[in-house]
């Protein structure tokens, strides 16, 4: 790290949040209660992009921002307990679209990023797949609820009661003519379709995952949900993206996460707990068109 901002030992209200998008990479520092305390600061993702140049790039984007004491991080790939199972976006060598590296997707498989970041930042850190990170900050807490974020790819996650179950890679699971959802639901898909095709792809994707899980509910966020303008089921909803941000504070809610963000023999702190009776900071959400 080049210096700047650093962990503060006891200072467990404050969370630096970070998304780690495959265009962008994004941190703020939030209060107990999920509010952004800082502004939010972002650079480019650089690519190729192996796991040591990302810890590199995240430790001097936080640089300028205030103390923190616990780190939250969204990582766009299949992560359990903090270490790093497969990174899709990651692995390509010049960013979106372009070749997938055997030489990446080698260096990121098993990568204990939580344990690099908390070196690196100086305070204890969690990992999560990004989309799980957007759906902290929002499920309500009741049944069955899906979390599916369009941006570069797709991404997904559940919950189930309130409670963060462990990650199904459902983006790289067979979706339509041997296509996966994040290579029909993804940037480029989109691009190539355009917005209205794509639409009704976002639609039969719905439908399947209905059929597939029986959610009681749906959100979508991620950069892409702004285009999605197709009638949406009353039991689904747009969120704001910055939900990628918010929920950083709520990851650390043993109520949310039990064990699935832990990692086994991580340095423990009263960071891992929620501040007593703190109210969380609601999440800008955008009301599914009737």
């Amino acid at each position: 790290m080049t210096g700047g901002a650093r962990g503060v030992p006891g200072d467990g209200t404050r969370t630096l949040a970070i998304d780690v998008g495959g265009t962008g990479l994004k941190a703020a520092v939030l209060d107990s209660t999920g509010a952004m305390i800082s502004d939010r600061v972002r650079v480019p993702t650089p690519y190729p992009c192996p796991p040591e140049l990302l810890v590199s790039a995240l430790s001097d984007l936080v640089g300028p921002l205030p103390s923190y004491g616990r780190v939250s991080v969204g990582f766009p790939g299949m992560v359990r307990t903090g270490c790093v199972l497969t990174a899709p976006s990651l692995s390509r060598v010049a960013g979106p679209g372009s070749k997938v590296s055997s030489d990446l997707r080698r260096a990121w498989a098993g990568v204990d990023l939580a344990g690099q970041l908390e070196e690196a930042l100086g305070a204890p850190t969690r990992v999560v797949n990004d989309a799980e990170m957007q759906g902290a900050a929002v499920v309500r807490g009741r049944g069955l609820e899906l979390v599916v974020t369009l941006g570069t790819g797709c991404g997904t996650a559940l919950f189930l009661d309130g409670r963060l179950v462990p990650h199904l890679e459902l983006s790289q699971h067979p979706f339509r003519k041997d296509k996966t959802y994040d290579e029909v639901l993804g940037d480029a898909a989109r691009k190539r379709a355009g917005n209205a095709r794509w639409n009704r792809q976002v639609t039969r994707a719905v439908g399947t995952l209905d059929v597939l899980l029986r959610f009681d509910r749906l959100y979508i966020g991620g950069g892409n949900s702004r285009h999605v303008t197709v009638p949406l089921r009353p039991n689904v909803e747009l969120i704001d993206n910055i939900a990628g941000i918010l929920g950083g504070a709520r990851l650390w809610d043993t109520e949310l996460t039990c064990d699935a963000a832990a990692r086994p023999g991580a340095t423990t702190s009263s960071a891992g707990q929620p501040a007593e009776g703190a109210d969380r900071q609601p999440v800008a959400r955008r009301s599914g068109r009737d």
